[in-house]
């Protein structure tokens, strides 16, 4: 495979990682704007592609200007098409800008306008991202020797995830947190910081969706990583720090949660993943092995301290973790290159051999790598402070109060709901009945006239019928099942239900934040009898469901009135008998 051809070809996976991150955000947030958010991953880099194409290209690779701040406007994509590198070179670019748009996705959901989404996003593809990519990557001034040493960020932990990082604590603090996520000292939702007392979890509702778009990243973040290579040894160097660091990163993550929780988060360890990635981004081509574990081990350390810091402390709230996963780390990897960059490997990869500060390189790399950090932070604080002040000062960038309570997927696009079978709908009378209304006799069994007032009386006059109602754990049900099939009883309804009794519910923690969990799934059994004792009933609930510890269960019994089978309209007794 020729060098030119991966370039693509890593540029495809790239590309791929909007679903990824288009997964993360969606399990990690609430059902009623996973719509909202697929939409907005989608339109960042359809909308970004117009005006890459028009302006973001040009000042990206544009001719210097300005002694290298800026590039010069053009439309090469278009005069010089058949150019392989300008095409190469335009495709390549293009998908990292749709990642810096995209990550401030995450920490504004749920509450933002749509159409202010779409402006700031293509304020970041066409302004914000090309003109500080440019001193890096389109020979700007951060190009030149400064110290005696060059600034390093070979895939983009600053210039892409610092900087979506930025964007989205500037975005997530502007806009403010959720309704109801912070609370103040009564109890009532508050949007004011300093009103803040508690803080309140709300978590996503389908985490499977969310470690899958974390798969997703993980596999194309190596071409978000390799797809620069000149070699395939160098791509293979890459490829397993990259690993390293984010298997590193991953199990830091887990054991970390683990020791301050006493049990592992889920949902943070994946965003564990998501924080090694990012910071080894910068340096995956100039560090080693070593270098690389260390990396991901302050990675993994760092996003749990900076999501719970941001949450609890800054009250900043951010559903998916972007601004620790990205901001944080973006920075923290961009720093570690100036720490732990190898001149051997550097020579290896036909990169300029500069070695990190616990490799004997003194603070040359490190200086040059934290003025590098300080001119991008403060170009995206200039820009993003700005451009969120003025949107909300003209078309609003929060969404009203009752279209997020509501969910913006309702408002925002006219959405019941991104999971249409949970919808609600009437059934047409040809689903009901297709072969028409006892119009014959179907699988032998005598069809009668169902509007037939249920009159014919019970063969066993004067027969109790009693209703038993049986809620206990879950995992108990099949057990509960049996017994009761054991004494005779014929039916049942069970519904999974939430409830608590004495125990009032068990604390947990999500992302760091504790959840008191009033109510506790359980599984509501009801059964009516009348032929089986009642007292029958319960000992045999009692004997399956019994372990000695509170949250056994309760059951509850009810004198019924009557009972009528449908079909045959046979009442009392009858009705409970199983015909054969």
């Amino acid at each position: 495979m020729s060098d030119g051809l991966f370039y693509v070809v890593g540029a495809v996976l790239v590309w791929f990682m909007q679903a990824g991150f288009a997964m993360v955000e969606t399990g990690f947030t609430r059902a009623k704007n996973a719509g909202n958010i697929i939409m907005k991953n989608l339109m960042d880099f359809c909308l970004g592609t117009i005006v890459f194409v028009l302006l973001g290209f040009g000042l990206l690779y544009g001719t210097d200007a300005l002694g290298g701040l800026i590039g010069i406007p053009n439309l090469l994509i278009f005069s010089d098409f058949v150019t392989p590198e300008i095409a190469q070179d335009f495709f390549f670019n293009l998908v990292f800008c749709a990642t810096t748009a995209t990550i401030v996705s995450g920490a504004m959901a749920e509450r933002t306008k749509f159409l202010s989404y779409c402006i700031y996003s293509l304020v970041i593809s066409a302004i914000v991202y090309p003109i500080e990519a440019h001193w890096v990557w389109g020979g700007g001034w951060l190009t030149n020797t400064i110290f005696g040493a060059s600034y390093v960020d070979f895939a983009g932990s600053s210039l892409i995830h610092m900087v979506g990082g930025i964007a989205s604590f500037i975005g997530a603090f502007i806009l403010g947190p959720r309704w109801g996520k912070y609370l103040d000292k009564e109890g009532k939702p508050t949007l004011v910081r300093k009103e803040v007392k508690y803080v309140r979890a709300i978590p996503g509702h389908n985490l499977t969706v969310g470690a899958l778009g974390v798969f997703i990243l993980w596999f194309c973040w190596y071409g978000f990583n390799g797809a620069a290579t000149g070699t395939v040894d160098q791509l293979a160097q890459v490829l397993v720090t990259t690993t390293i660091a984010t298997a590193t990163s991953t199990c830091a993550t887990m054991i970390f949660t683990w020791i301050k929780n006493k049990k592992p988060d889920v949902s943070m360890t994946l965003n564990g993943s998501l924080a090694g990635l990012v910071a080894i981004t910068a340096g995956c081509a100039n560090v080693d092995p070593i270098g690389a574990f260390f990396i991901g081990l302050v990675a993994g350390v760092l996003v749990v301290v900076a999501v719970e810091v941001i949450d609890k402390k800054i009250h900043v709230d951010d559903p998916v973790g972007a601004i620790a996963v990205h901001g944080a780390n973006g920075l923290w990897g961009t720093i570690a290159v100036g720490l732990f960059s190898s001149a051997t490997v550097c020579e290896a990869n036909g990169l300029t051999a500069q070695d990190g500060l616990f490799y004997g390189g003194g603070f040359n790399l490190l200086g040059v790598q934290l003025i590098g950090i300080l001119c991008i932070a403060a170009w995206t604080i200039l820009c993003m402070i700005g451009l969120f002040l003025l949107l909300k000062k003209t078309v609003g960038l929060r969404a009203a109060k009752i279209e997020e309570i509501e969910g913006l997927d309702k408002h925002e696009h006219g959405l019941p709901s991104a999971y249409a079978d949970f919808v609600a709908a009437p059934l047409a009378a040809e689903m009901l009945d297709p072969e028409g209304v006892g119009s014959a006799e179907t699988a032998g069994v005598t069809v009668v006239d169902a509007t037939a007032p249920a009159t014919k009386e019970s063969s066993v006059a004067g027969a109790k019928l009693s209703k038993v109602v049986i809620l206990t754990k879950q995992s108990k049900f099949e057990d509960l099942k049996e017994a009761l099939g054991a004494i005779g009883v014929t039916g049942l309804t069970a519904t999974q239900v939430l409830g608590c009794g004495v125990q009032k519910g068990a604390s947990e923690y999500y992302r760091g934040v504790k959840v008191d969990i009033d109510l506790l799934p359980k599984v509501k059994v009801e059964v009516v009898v009348s032929k089986v004792p009642v007292a029958d009933v319960i000992a045999a609930a009692r004997k399956a469901l019994y372990t000695g510890h509170i949250g056994d269960g309760k059951i509850f019994v009810y004198d019924v009135e009557d009972v009528v089978r449908v079909r045959t309209g046979e009442t009392g007794y009858d009705a409970l008998q199983d015909e054969d």
